[in-house]
């Protein structure tokens, strides 16, 4: 049974990585597929084309979801060529990983602005249609570090935390228009922005927390958000679905 049928979603920061295996998941259950990338046009073109063989509509956009400006005019082309959003995932996201000692006030507001403001953004640009239609689905991505913490890690941590109040905050203003709003805290997953815990003692130290004994794929954080766009979950706003191995135990 396919779950998002002639759906049509907006994933920002798709072209790799878990935004990768959320369009395909996604695409592989009916969903239209509108998604943005900043780096590479071959990567980008490349997914267009894979989800596309699942007999859906799909797009690239090269679009930075933490310029307001392009998110407008992105979010305004999606509406021209799909019609309607009927789900939204945040999930843009980088890591600039120091201690604070050593963080520069450049690496820190870059984080912000691609992490959180990317969010708000987005949610900005979405909510209106959404709100015509009576409703939705926006689910943002977060992260177990901005659930615990973690050393070198202040700047995604924070970032991640104020996706977390960001989205109960929307739960609250946007429930009464049947739009929900979710976020999902990853643990470690296996994602070229994750290798290097992979390697030598780290990793060990790392797989000791988790209960599981074992890093998440990224496609089982994409089964997470299927569950959340789909009407499975039409009774759950405002929530964190912590998908890390019990790393939060």
């Amino acid at each position: 049974m396919k779950l998002l049928e002639n759906k049509n979603v907006i994933i920002t920061g798709a072209s790799r990585g878990i935004g990768e295996a959320i369009a395909l998941k996604l695409a592989e259950h009916g969903a239209n597929i509108a998604f943005t990338y900043v780096s590479s046009d071959d990567k980008a073109k490349a997914l267009e084309e894979r989800l596309q063989g699942f007999g859906i509509k799909a797009k690239a956009y090269k679009s930075n979801a933490g310029i307001y400006q392009e998110c407008e005019a992105m979010v305004n082309d999606v509406i021209k060529e799909f019609a309607t959003i009927d789900v939204c995932v945040n999930n843009a996201g980088i890591s600039r990983d120091n201690l604070l000692l050593r963080i520069t006030p450049e690496q820190w507001d870059e984080v912000m602005t691609t992490n959180l403001k990317s969010v708000f953004n987005m949610t900005k640009q979405v909510m209106r249609p959404m709100m015509k239609a009576k409703k939705g689905s926006i689910i943002n991505m977060s992260s177990i570090v901005g659930m615990r913490g973690n050393a070198g890690q202040s700047s995604y941590a924070a970032s991640k935390a104020g996706i977390i109040g960001f989205t109960k905050s929307m739960a609250h203003e946007l429930g009464s228009r049947n739009i929900r709003c979710n976020a999902i805290a990853p643990g470690f997953v296996e994602t070229d922005m994750t290798h290097y815990l992979k390697e030598g003692e780290a990793s060990k130290a790392f797989l000791q927390k988790i209960p599981l004994g074992r890093f998440a794929s990224a496609n089982e954080i994409a089964d997470s958000t299927l569950f959340l766009a789909s009407d499975m979950s039409s009774y759950v706003t405002g929530q964190v679905l912590s998908v890390c191995g019990g790393l939060n135990i």
